[in-house]
């Protein structure tokens, strides 16, 4: 009976302390930016809600500048809203961010206006909106053509 309950532990110890475990995985990463859910977001057709997603907002210079920057993953149904005083051309690079991801440009109207898609991480090339957007709004990449999101679509969002 001994050896079926030293092997019990061995394999309970060998499970806690794996390198696969989430423990560790959070421990391989202390710089990792936690994601913080300040609002919702809807992306609306024809006066009807497509979909709804929880986003973070980025209001300010310092929140903007850091966007997806060391992080390693959004939260299901998740994205990030940038949110500028005024419209104009708005350019983003991925320089410090892991994470393929699709742009929207929005306009000041709240319409979908452009997009950079499959935006590659780590690339210094610059995604600059063809016109004018007061908002921009991030998500994985894949993530508007698998919601099947086109220009002329709008977006409704409001703050928790």
């Amino acid at each position: 009976m001994r050896i079926p309950s030293l092997c019990l532990l061995l394999v309970l110890f060998g499970c806690a302390s794996g390198e696969n475990s989430p423990a560790h995985e959070a421990a391989a990463e202390p710089d990792a930016i936690p994601f913080r859910i300040d609002g919702a977001l809807e992306i609306v057709r024809d006066g009807a809600t497509l979909l709804t997603i929880d986003i973070e907002i980025a209001d300010n210079d310092s929140t903007r500048e850091r966007g997806m920057m060391q992080r390693n993953a959004f939260p299901d149904r998740t994205g990030m809203l940038f949110v500028f005083d005024q419209a104009q051309p708005q350019q983003f690079w991925m320089g410090n961010t892991p994470l393929a991801l699709d742009l929207l440009f929005v306009d000041a109207d709240l319409k979908i206006v452009d997009f950079a898609k499959y935006a590659v991480p780590f690339s210094n090339e610059p995604l600059t909106s063809r016109v004018p957007a007061q908002y921009v709004l991030e998500v994985p990449a894949g993530w508007v053509d698998s919601n099947g999101i086109v220009e002329g679509d709008e977006i409704r969002w409001h703050r928790n």
